[in-house]
């Protein structure tokens, strides 16, 4: 085994029992969390530096490395499909006044496709505001062997309409979707749990004895999946680490700075969308400051692991134990935002790539009407996008399709993907999160006590 790669390793294990050495001091949680991800900074950009020209030696290195973060984001990943079920179905065994079903829902989705459509208009305006419309891009063999790639991909998504979409929400075996081997199953999970818990109301009405059975089931059930959760958590710091190590050594600097531009221009698009979620909060009553204190941890996840679906328990857990958002709309929020109205994948991104080729194909952005069918097809669009990883090209080929847009420029974003969808990921997260505060504070539910505590912080007990 080469000798760099040894010494790198060691230093990898000595900085997880560093780690290992703070969680055993008890310094806070958050603190661990961050001192792993500087220190996946740092670690990341010394190999870089070091051994960046040996990509061999590099992916040799990761591969190793990459097990502490695989096995973190895997565990949590696990636990999507049953912390969802057993949550929401535990929502409808508290729940008193069944109707709230449908304006929960409602608030949640509306407050999705709002968001989504403002940040389509953000993409399109950074653009501008960038001077990237008509821009080309270097096309090497990467590029073109991941154009080859989407347009195998794009052939099967040629049919696929907004009412097959919602078609496909719905289980037609529902263990296929436990088993999360569809798009799809994430919202087919809801679904299923939430007629489960429909009918648990009936039978409370007419069978008492038999509903308190399955109450306590459901209870013992949930009790079991947050001691997993709980679990799975305290290995934040850790996963973290490695995320980041692998992140920043496997980054092109090369590719980067080739480019730069459209780097820069996503991130500016991001932080104004952050702006406008923070706006919506002020405009609510709501602080925006304590809301960002309070969901920054996951945030941090969701930005390393670049995974909505894998954020999930934190997701959740962020927003009913600092947040005050009770069961039910911080499960569905969670669960919806995987797949519908995503600012950054389904949102932000596509737009930016469409109004890039706007030119080259006839659309005339000073038109508002063009501006008006390009955020209502990008809106429409973010219908059913998985919450994994390529859920953002997903949604592009989703739109080029539906707009007739050639998709070589999809391909050609190849090299900084990973660098601009870890600030996708942050956003979609934060704004299923913000549906689901918004949503309780609409309904009157949201417990303002809880929100506004600054000492109620995500921390894993013992």
């Amino acid at each position: 085994m080469n000798g760099l790669l040894i010494l790198f390793l060691a230093i990898f294990i000595a900085l997880l029992y560093f780690l290992y050495y703070l969680s055993n001091k008890h310094l806070a949680y958050s603190k661990r969390v961050m001192t792993g991800l500087a220190m996946g900074i740092i670690l990341g950009g010394l190999i870089q530096f070091t051994i960046g020209q040996n990509q061999n030696l590099v992916s040799q290195l990761n591969d190793w490395i990459s097990i502490i973060g695989s096995l973190y984001i895997k565990l949590l990943q696990m636990l999507i499909v049953p912390l969802i079920f057993v949550s929401l179905v535990t929502a409808f065994t508290k729940m008193k006044d069944q109707h709230n079903l449908g304006k929960i829902s409602f608030n949640i989705i509306a407050l999705l496709m709002i968001t989504v459509s403002i940040a389509a208009a953000i993409g399109i305006s950074m653009i501008l505001l960038f001077n990237l419309d008509g821009a080309t891009f270097t096309k090497g063999a990467q590029e073109v062997a991941r154009i080859s790639s989407l347009t195998e991909k794009q052939a099967s998504l040629t049919d696929l309409t907004l009412p097959q979409q919602i078609i496909a929400f719905i289980p037609s075996n529902i263990f296929e979707d436990f088993a999360g081997l569809r798009p799809t199953s994430t919202i087919a999970v809801v679904i299923f749990s939430a007629l489960v818990g429909t009918a648990y109301l009936g039978v409370e009405r007419k069978h008492p004895d038999e509903a308190a059975t399955f109450k306590r089931l459901i209870d013992a059930l949930h009790a079991i999946v947050m001691r997993m959760v709980t679990l799975v958590l305290r290995l934040a710091p850790y996963g973290i680490l490695a995320l980041m190590t692998n992140m920043v050594a496997s980054s092109s600097l090369k590719a980067l700075m080739n480019m730069g531009t459209f780097l820069i221009a996503s991130y500016a698009a991001f932080f104004i969308m952050f702006m406008v979620h923070a706006l919506i909060l002020i405009l609510h009553g709501l602080s925006a400051k304590r809301f960002f204190q309070k969901v920054r941890q996951v945030l941090l996840f969701a930005f390393t692991s670049r995974s909505s679906g894998a954020a999930v328990p934190l997701n959740i857990e962020t927003q009913e134990q600092t947040l005050g958002v009770p069961t039910t709309i911080a499960n569905f929020a969670a669960s919806l935002g995987m797949s519908i109205g995503q600012n950054g994948c389904a949102g932000i991104y596509p737009a930016m790539l469409v109004a890039i080729l706007a030119p080259k194909v006839g659309l005339d952005l000073s038109q508002p009407m063009v501006w008006l069918s390009l955020i209502a097809t990008i809106a429409i669009s973010s219908f059913g996008v998985a919450g994994v990883g390529g859920g953002a090209t997903f949604a592009s080929l989703i739109v080029f399709g539906a707009l007739g847009l050639p998709i070589e420029l999809i391909g050609l974003m190849v090299s900084i993907e990973p660098v601009i969808d870890m600030g996708r990921t942050a956003l979609n997260v934060n704004d299923s999160i913000l549906a689901g505060v918004i949503s309780a504070k609409r309904m009157n539910q949201l417990d303002l006590a809880a929100y506004n505590d600054p000492n109620r912080q995500l921390e894993p007990t013992n």
